[in-house]
């Protein structure tokens, strides 16, 4: 071996290896967090919804239940992931989320009346 570089000399993948980042897989994994946070946002929004609507008086307790455990795993899923430098308009808000869960199955096209 010449001066410890190996037969071939420096290799020049594993010194891009070293000076890389990562960037791109951790933005990655980023955006799947933000995706799922979103989709637990929603939930939230919906439950929040269904505890305040008469019609679910009857579960009342089941989904206070449920919507308690799913704020605390959006808790957990802010600070283990350290999503908690986001912006507002990053993380969808409850009463947007609900807006928007209302103006989506009015046009999916289901006639309930």
């Amino acid at each position: 071996m010449r001066n410890g570089q190996g037969h071939r000399g420096r290799h020049p993948f594993k010194e891009e290896c070293k000076n890389r980042d990562g960037g791109k897989a951790q933005t990655f994994r980023r955006g799947r967090a933000l995706a799922f946070l979103e989709k637990l946002t929603i939930t939230r929004a919906t439950l929040q919804r269904q505890l305040d609507d008469p019609a679910f008086e009857a579960i009342k307790p089941v989904i206070s239940g449920e919507l308690k455990a799913t704020e605390a795993i959006m808790e957990e899923f802010i600070h283990v992931f350290q999503l908690h430098e986001l912006p507002e308009e990053d993380i969808p808000s409850v009463e947007a989320t609900a807006g928007e869960e209302s103006s989506s199955e009015s046009t999916n096209g289901s006639d309930e009346s």
